[in-house]
Order: C-alpha cells, then sequence, then structure tokens
C-alpha cells in the first residue's frame, strides 16, 4: 500500500507538468488574413490544438492591420493575429510564442517574416534558421533564432 502514495505524487507532478508549456497562451485570439490563404487557416488550427480559441478576420484590408499595429516595414507575413496584449507576425513557431507569454517582455509583438517552410502551417521540412523578431513602435530587434 506504501508504494502507492509516490507513484500518485509523480502521476500528479506529470500531469500538472504537462499543462504549463501552453498555460501561459491566451484564451482567444484574432487572425486577420486574406480570404484566399489556406496557410493561414492551418496556423490558426494549430494555435487552436494548442487551446486558444480563434477568430478568423479576412474582410478587412491586412494592411490596414499590419500598420495600425506598428509593424515594422518589409517584415509582414500572410497574417497577423493579435493574442492578449501582443501581435504575432506570421507564421511564428510556437515555441517563440510561448517563450513571448511567459516572458511578457516589454514589446508590441514578434514575427517572422515572409512564409518559411517547415514553419506551422507550411508544409516542409525546415530549410533554414528562422529569425523571429520583436517590435515596437515599428522598430525591430531580434527575439529568438529557431
Amino acid at each position: 500500500m506504501n508504494h502507492i502514495a509516490p507513484r500518485l505524487f509523480v502521476s500528479v507532478a506529470l500531469l500538472l507538468g504537462a499543462g504549463t508549456a501552453q498555460a501561459a497562451l491566451p484564451d482567444e485570439a484574432t487572425l486577420y488574413k486574406n480570404p484566399q490563404c489556406g496557410c493561414c487557416d492551418e496556423y490558426a488550427r494549430q494555435l487552436e490544438a494548442r487551446g486558444v480559441s480563434v477568430a478568423i478576420v479576412d474582410d478587412i484590408p491586412v494592411g490596414q492591420v499590419k500598420a495600425r499595429v506598428g509593424l515594422p516595414y518589409g517584415l509582414g507575413a500572410c497574417h497577423t493575429i493579435e493574442m492578449g496584449e501582443y501581435v504575432i507576425e506570421g507564421h511564428v513557431p510556437f515555441e517563440a510564442v510561448e517563450k513571448l507569454f511567459e516572458e511578457r517582455p516589454d514589446t508590441d509583438g514578434i514575427g517572422l517574416a515572409g512564409m518559411p517552410i517547415g514553419t506551422p502551417g507550411m508544409p516542409g521540412p525546415k530549410q533554414e534558421a528562422w529569425n523571429i523578431y520583436q517590435f515596437r513602435d515599428g522598430e525591430e530587434q531580434p527575439f529568438i533564432t529557431l
């Protein structure tokens, strides 16, 4: 009977630990995209699989959204997400998104320019390092390289 308590303790610790990596993410997000972009829909599905409810908006000009959130010129991607107090630009790997919400830096958001192969929502194997930047007031600086 005494051997049950340690097993129970380990099981509870594992269950609690399994939820902490995703626990930092907000419950809701809004993804702005062009209506024809399927890779954006796939990114939303993968975000939803992490417990985030995603509202997709595809009836306003995405460029206006990017200007409103202060995205640095030339660093855009196919979609823009508002989640919590941050903006996520493009196919940012979820490791970087989780880091953002765990560390909560003083920034407007993070992004990954373009549509790199192998990122969430983009098919194919990773072909290069992904340089995720953070931005504030239209200025960018490095955030993390994956």
